[in-house]
Protein backbone atom coordinates (compact mmCIF):
# COMPACT_ATOMS: atom_id res chain seq x y z
CA UNK A 1 0.00 0.00 0.00
CA UNK A 2 1.14 3.52 -0.80
CA UNK A 3 0.05 6.61 1.11
CA UNK A 4 -0.46 10.33 0.62
CA UNK A 5 -1.46 13.11 3.03
CA UNK A 6 -4.88 14.64 2.60
CA UNK A 7 -5.66 18.31 3.15
CA UNK A 8 -6.15 17.89 6.91
CA UNK A 9 -3.01 15.77 7.27
CA UNK A 10 -4.80 12.41 7.44
CA UNK A 11 -2.93 9.56 5.77
CA UNK A 12 -4.88 8.02 2.86
CA UNK A 13 -3.70 4.64 1.60
CA UNK A 14 -4.21 3.10 -1.81
CA UNK A 15 -3.11 -0.03 -3.65
CA UNK A 16 -1.60 0.57 -7.07
CA UNK A 17 -1.66 -2.15 -9.73
CA UNK A 18 -1.90 -2.65 -13.48
CA UNK A 19 -0.61 -0.56 -16.34
CA UNK A 20 -2.22 2.12 -18.47
CA UNK A 21 -4.07 5.41 -17.90
CA UNK A 22 -4.72 6.10 -14.20
CA UNK A 23 -8.04 5.03 -12.68
CA UNK A 24 -8.88 5.86 -9.05
CA UNK A 25 -11.43 3.56 -7.38
CA UNK A 26 -13.47 4.94 -4.47
CA UNK A 27 -15.41 2.29 -2.56
CA UNK A 28 -18.69 2.77 -0.71
CA UNK A 29 -19.80 1.99 2.84
CA UNK A 30 -18.75 -1.21 4.60
CA UNK A 31 -15.76 -1.68 2.34
CA UNK A 32 -12.08 -1.09 1.73
CA UNK A 33 -9.85 -1.16 -1.33
CA UNK A 34 -10.55 -4.92 -1.45
CA UNK A 35 -14.12 -4.14 -2.53
CA UNK A 36 -13.01 -4.29 -6.17
CA UNK A 37 -11.44 -7.76 -6.10
CA UNK A 38 -14.03 -9.24 -8.48
CA UNK A 39 -13.19 -6.82 -11.30
CA UNK A 40 -9.62 -5.77 -10.50
CA UNK A 41 -7.88 -8.23 -12.87
CA UNK A 42 -9.94 -6.97 -15.81
CA UNK A 43 -9.27 -3.32 -14.96
CA UNK A 44 -5.54 -3.94 -14.47
CA UNK A 45 -5.28 -5.06 -18.10
CA UNK A 46 -6.16 -1.57 -19.28
CA UNK A 47 -5.47 0.88 -16.43
CA UNK A 48 -3.07 1.72 -13.66
CA UNK A 49 -5.53 1.27 -10.82
CA UNK A 50 -5.38 3.24 -7.57
CA UNK A 51 -7.78 1.50 -5.17
CA UNK A 52 -8.30 3.73 -2.13
CA UNK A 53 -8.89 2.78 1.49
CA UNK A 54 -11.24 5.58 2.52
CA UNK A 55 -10.44 7.20 5.86
CA UNK A 56 -11.22 5.20 8.98
CA UNK A 57 -10.54 1.79 7.46
CA UNK A 58 -7.78 -0.41 6.10
CA UNK A 59 -4.40 1.28 6.21
CA UNK A 60 -5.75 4.81 5.96
CA UNK A 61 -5.77 7.07 8.98
CA UNK A 62 -8.65 8.94 10.54
CA UNK A 63 -9.40 12.20 12.30
CA UNK A 64 -10.77 12.77 15.82
CA UNK A 65 -14.04 14.06 14.37
CA UNK A 66 -15.78 13.11 11.13
CA UNK A 67 -16.89 15.44 8.36
CA UNK A 68 -17.96 14.29 4.91
CA UNK A 69 -16.14 17.23 3.31
CA UNK A 70 -12.82 15.68 4.37
CA UNK A 71 -13.72 12.62 2.29
CA UNK A 72 -14.18 14.83 -0.77
CA UNK A 73 -10.75 16.32 -0.12
CA UNK A 74 -9.24 12.84 0.26
CA UNK A 75 -10.30 11.81 -3.24
CA UNK A 76 -9.05 15.08 -4.72
CA UNK A 77 -5.73 14.68 -2.89
CA UNK A 78 -5.18 11.20 -4.34
CA UNK A 79 -6.07 12.44 -7.83
CA UNK A 80 -3.71 15.40 -7.55
CA UNK A 81 -0.87 13.23 -6.22
CA UNK A 82 -0.94 11.13 -9.39
CA UNK A 83 -0.45 14.06 -11.75
CA UNK A 84 -2.00 14.64 -15.15
CA UNK A 85 -5.48 13.56 -16.15
CA UNK A 86 -7.03 10.84 -13.99
CA UNK A 87 -10.20 8.77 -14.37
CA UNK A 88 -12.30 8.21 -11.25
CA UNK A 89 -14.88 5.52 -10.44
CA UNK A 90 -16.96 5.78 -7.26
CA UNK A 91 -19.57 3.41 -5.88
CA UNK A 92 -22.42 4.40 -3.55
CA UNK A 93 -21.03 6.67 -0.78
CA UNK A 94 -17.78 6.69 -2.72
CA UNK A 95 -19.67 7.97 -5.77
CA UNK A 96 -20.81 10.99 -3.79
CA UNK A 97 -17.23 11.59 -2.65
CA UNK A 98 -16.02 11.36 -6.25
CA UNK A 99 -18.68 13.75 -7.56
CA UNK A 100 -17.86 16.35 -4.92
CA UNK A 101 -14.12 15.87 -5.50
CA UNK A 102 -14.68 16.98 -9.10
CA UNK A 103 -15.24 20.49 -7.72
CA UNK A 104 -11.90 20.42 -5.88
CA UNK A 105 -9.50 19.35 -8.62
CA UNK A 106 -9.07 20.10 -12.31
CA UNK A 107 -7.31 16.78 -12.92
CA UNK A 108 -10.28 14.44 -13.40
CA UNK A 109 -10.54 13.32 -17.02
CA UNK A 110 -13.69 11.18 -16.79
CA UNK A 111 -15.90 10.27 -13.86
CA UNK A 112 -18.15 7.26 -13.21
CA UNK A 113 -20.66 7.39 -10.34
CA UNK A 114 -22.62 4.24 -9.49
CA UNK A 115 -25.75 4.99 -7.46
CA UNK A 116 -24.62 7.79 -5.12
CA UNK A 117 -26.67 8.41 -1.93
CA UNK A 118 -28.62 9.71 -0.10
CA UNK A 119 -31.17 7.01 0.65
CA UNK A 120 -34.20 7.46 2.91
CA UNK A 121 -33.26 6.10 6.35
CA UNK A 122 -36.09 4.19 8.08
CA UNK A 123 -37.09 5.67 11.44
CA UNK A 124 -34.93 4.37 14.24
CA UNK A 125 -32.61 2.34 12.00
CA UNK A 126 -29.39 4.15 12.88
CA UNK A 127 -30.23 4.01 16.58
CA UNK A 128 -30.81 0.25 16.33
CA UNK A 129 -27.56 -0.21 14.43
CA UNK A 130 -25.69 1.81 17.05
CA UNK A 131 -27.24 -0.31 19.83
CA UNK A 132 -26.15 -3.50 18.05
CA UNK A 133 -22.64 -2.11 17.68
CA UNK A 134 -22.55 -1.13 21.35
CA UNK A 135 -23.56 -4.70 22.19
CA UNK A 136 -20.78 -6.10 20.01
CA UNK A 137 -23.17 -7.67 17.49
CA UNK A 138 -21.47 -6.42 14.34
CA UNK A 139 -23.03 -8.98 12.00
CA UNK A 140 -26.60 -8.09 12.99
CA UNK A 141 -25.74 -4.43 12.53
CA UNK A 142 -24.41 -4.98 9.05
CA UNK A 143 -27.38 -7.15 8.04
CA UNK A 144 -29.86 -4.54 9.28
CA UNK A 145 -28.09 -1.89 7.23
CA UNK A 146 -28.07 -3.92 4.01
CA UNK A 147 -31.65 -5.17 4.29
CA UNK A 148 -33.36 -2.00 5.48
CA UNK A 149 -31.35 0.86 3.97
CA UNK A 150 -29.67 -0.54 0.87
CA UNK A 151 -32.68 -2.87 0.40
CA UNK A 152 -30.52 -5.61 -1.03
CA UNK A 153 -32.65 -8.60 -2.07
CA UNK A 154 -32.05 -11.93 -0.26
CA UNK A 155 -30.20 -13.62 -3.14
CA UNK A 156 -27.76 -10.70 -3.50
CA UNK A 157 -27.37 -10.45 0.26
CA UNK A 158 -26.33 -14.10 0.48
CA UNK A 159 -23.80 -13.64 -2.32
CA UNK A 160 -22.48 -10.49 -0.67
CA UNK A 161 -22.21 -12.19 2.72
CA UNK A 162 -20.40 -15.22 1.29
CA UNK A 163 -17.70 -13.04 -0.29
CA UNK A 164 -14.18 -13.77 1.00
CA UNK A 165 -13.85 -10.11 1.98
CA UNK A 166 -16.92 -10.17 4.26
CA UNK A 167 -14.67 -10.16 7.39
CA UNK A 168 -13.20 -6.90 6.12
CA UNK A 169 -16.71 -5.49 5.88
CA UNK A 170 -17.40 -6.50 9.48
CA UNK A 171 -14.26 -4.63 10.51
CA UNK A 172 -15.64 -1.40 9.03
CA UNK A 173 -19.21 -1.61 10.32
CA UNK A 174 -18.54 1.02 13.01
CA UNK A 175 -18.36 3.64 10.23
CA UNK A 176 -22.03 3.20 9.25
CA UNK A 177 -23.63 5.64 11.72
CA UNK A 178 -21.22 8.49 11.06
CA UNK A 179 -21.38 8.18 7.30
CA UNK A 180 -25.12 8.01 7.07
CA UNK A 181 -25.65 10.84 9.51
CA UNK A 182 -23.41 12.80 7.15
CA UNK A 183 -25.28 11.58 4.06
CA UNK A 184 -28.61 12.56 5.62
CA UNK A 185 -27.25 16.02 6.39
CA UNK A 186 -25.78 16.43 2.90
CA UNK A 187 -27.69 18.96 0.84
CA UNK A 188 -27.59 18.45 -2.90
CA UNK A 189 -27.21 21.88 -4.51
CA UNK A 190 -27.43 21.49 -8.30
CA UNK A 191 -26.25 25.03 -8.97
CA UNK A 192 -22.81 24.19 -7.54
CA UNK A 193 -22.26 21.76 -10.44
CA UNK A 194 -23.34 24.03 -13.31
CA UNK A 195 -19.74 24.53 -14.47
CA UNK A 196 -18.58 20.96 -13.81
CA UNK A 197 -17.96 19.81 -17.37
CA UNK A 198 -16.11 16.55 -16.66
CA UNK A 199 -17.72 13.80 -18.79
CA UNK A 200 -19.68 11.75 -16.25
CA UNK A 201 -21.28 8.32 -16.51
CA UNK A 202 -24.10 7.70 -14.04
CA UNK A 203 -24.69 3.98 -13.49
CA UNK A 204 -28.04 2.65 -12.28
CA UNK A 205 -29.26 -0.89 -11.67
CA UNK A 206 -32.59 -1.35 -13.42
CA UNK A 207 -33.94 -3.24 -10.38
CA UNK A 208 -32.61 -0.78 -7.80
CA UNK A 209 -35.05 1.00 -5.42
CA UNK A 210 -36.87 4.05 -6.73
CA UNK A 211 -34.79 6.45 -4.63
CA UNK A 212 -31.66 5.36 -6.54
CA UNK A 213 -33.34 6.25 -9.84
CA UNK A 214 -34.43 9.62 -8.43
CA UNK A 215 -30.89 10.38 -7.24
CA UNK A 216 -29.41 9.50 -10.63
CA UNK A 217 -31.92 11.66 -12.47
CA UNK A 218 -31.21 14.58 -10.14
CA UNK A 219 -27.49 14.30 -10.79
CA UNK A 220 -28.06 13.97 -14.53
CA UNK A 221 -30.12 17.18 -14.52
CA UNK A 222 -27.39 19.00 -12.57
CA UNK A 223 -24.32 17.85 -14.51
CA UNK A 224 -23.85 19.57 -17.88
CA UNK A 225 -21.92 16.66 -19.44
CA UNK A 226 -23.48 13.47 -18.07
CA UNK A 227 -25.20 10.36 -19.33
CA UNK A 228 -27.16 7.60 -17.60
CA UNK A 229 -26.50 3.93 -18.32
CA UNK A 230 -28.93 1.40 -16.88
CA UNK A 231 -27.57 -2.03 -15.97
CA UNK A 232 -30.15 -4.69 -16.93
CA UNK A 233 -31.09 -7.20 -14.25
CA UNK A 234 -28.92 -5.49 -11.63
CA UNK A 235 -29.22 -3.53 -8.42
CA UNK A 236 -26.50 -1.99 -6.27
CA UNK A 237 -23.55 -4.39 -6.67
CA UNK A 238 -23.23 -5.18 -10.37
CA UNK A 239 -19.46 -5.42 -10.01
CA UNK A 240 -20.17 -8.62 -8.04
CA UNK A 241 -23.37 -9.90 -9.68
CA UNK A 242 -22.47 -9.07 -13.30
CA UNK A 243 -18.73 -8.24 -13.38
CA UNK A 244 -18.32 -8.67 -17.14
CA UNK A 245 -21.20 -6.30 -17.84
CA UNK A 246 -19.93 -3.77 -15.31
CA UNK A 247 -16.36 -3.78 -16.63
CA UNK A 248 -17.58 -3.49 -20.22
CA UNK A 249 -19.57 -0.34 -19.40
CA UNK A 250 -16.61 1.15 -17.54
CA UNK A 251 -14.10 0.38 -20.28
CA UNK A 252 -16.34 1.66 -23.07
CA UNK A 253 -16.94 4.99 -21.36
CA UNK A 254 -13.33 5.56 -20.36
CA UNK A 255 -12.11 4.69 -23.86
CA UNK A 256 -14.16 7.49 -25.43
CA UNK A 257 -12.23 10.49 -26.69
CA UNK A 258 -13.27 14.06 -25.98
Amino acid sequence: MEKIRSTDGTSIAYERSGEGPPLVLVHGALASHQRWVSILPALENQFTVYAIDRRGRGQSGDAPTYAIDREFEDVAAVVNSIGGEVNVLGHSYGALCALEASLLTANIRRLIAYEPPPAPVPDGLMARIQNLLDAGDRESAIMAFMRELVRMPPHELEQWKSSPIFPTRLATVHTIPREFRAAEAYRFEPERFQKMTVPTLLLLGVDSPSFAKTNIENWHDALPNSQIVVLPGQQHIAMDTAPDLFVRKVQTFLAEIG
